[in-house]
């Protein structure tokens, strides 16, 4: 009797254990511009202080500029969620082994603004194919210009970001103003992308565009070529993550990706400063 009860017990703490086990899940960064290795730890840690998560950020090494290490990407295999801001890196073959082996896992992924371009090898490089990683991970254009025009409308422009009324009920829009200014300057993906099937959530306007502007979708989710469940945004500027909005948009985003219900009461704005850098070399 006393086995069998304690045999009992040990079950049921196992089980608690395993219930209470927090999500894990993994920024990966490099972008050259847009200090993503610096915005992504204050909604890492915000996660893991507020919303019963756990986080770890990836950065590329020595620095942001550095496009052929990002070292700890062992740590996707016991990621429950993967965020990629990148841009135009060249990892090598281990490297991109250990994220493909995350994308064959089918487990969901977000994707921030130049992660619709996140490597730029060479045509005839051995990897080029990593290339198209907006389309085939985050249903975005296969990367910069090229067939589809993927382009923005210039660097002294901003975007007026509205909640698209078919989407108005998804529950990553609960709580996020129905309207909201972005610093990012709008990132056309139309006419061929998002990818057939995906739903789009935001719509940009481009403000002072420096050429002809057409209206953009500038957040969107659907199930990537792997099966994987995705939500990408095109926005992503440093002042963007200022905007309580756009905090929550993100917060949301991370839940409904993890299965989890968007919360109920929000915790409030993050505090984040982080100016825009540009490209430094």
């Amino acid at each position: 009797m006393k086995k069998g009860f304690l045999l009992f017990l040990l079950l049921s703490a196992a089980c608690f254990s395993f219930a209470q086990k927090k999500p894990l899940i993994v920024f990966v960064t490099g972008d050259h511009e847009y200090s993503g290795e610096q915005t992504l730890p204050l909604i890492a840690a915000e996660l893991e202080k507020n919303y019963g998560f756990q986080t770890k950020v990836l950065k590329a090494y020595p620095n942001q500029n550095a496009e052929k290490d990002i070292p700890g990407l062992e740590s996707l295999k016991d990621a429950d969620l993967a965020i990629f801001y990148l841009r135009w890196r060249q990892l090598p073959p281990e490297q991109l082994a250990l994220i493909e082996d995350y994308l064959k896992s089918a487990k969901p992924l977000m994707g921030f603004r130049t992660t619709t371009h996140a490597f730029n090898f060479p045509k005839d490089h051995p990897s080029a194919r990593w290339n198209a990683f907006g389309e085939f991970a985050l249903n975005a254009p296969p990367g910069w210009g090229g067939k589809a025009g993927h382009t923005h409308y210039g660097h002294e422009s901003t975007t007026d970001v509205t909640i698209i009324e078919a989407a108005k009920k998804h529950p990553i829009l609960k709580g996020v103003s129905p309207s909201f200014h972005a610093s990012s300057w709008l990132y056309r993906v139309l006419p061929d992308y998002p990818t057939k099937g995906s739903e789009w959530l935001l719509m940009g306007k481009s403000v002072n565009p420096d050429k002809a502007a057409i209206d953009n979708p500038v957040a969107w989710v659907g199930t990537n070529s792997y099966g994987a469940k995705i939500f990408t945004t095109t926005l992503g500027h440093p002042e963007d993550f200022k905007v309580e909005a756009f905090q929550r948009l993100l917060i949301n985003a991370i839940h409904w990706e993890l299965g989890k219900k968007v919360p109920k009461k929000w915790k409030g704005k993050i505090a984040i400063d982080v100016p825009y850098r540009g490209i430094v070399k």
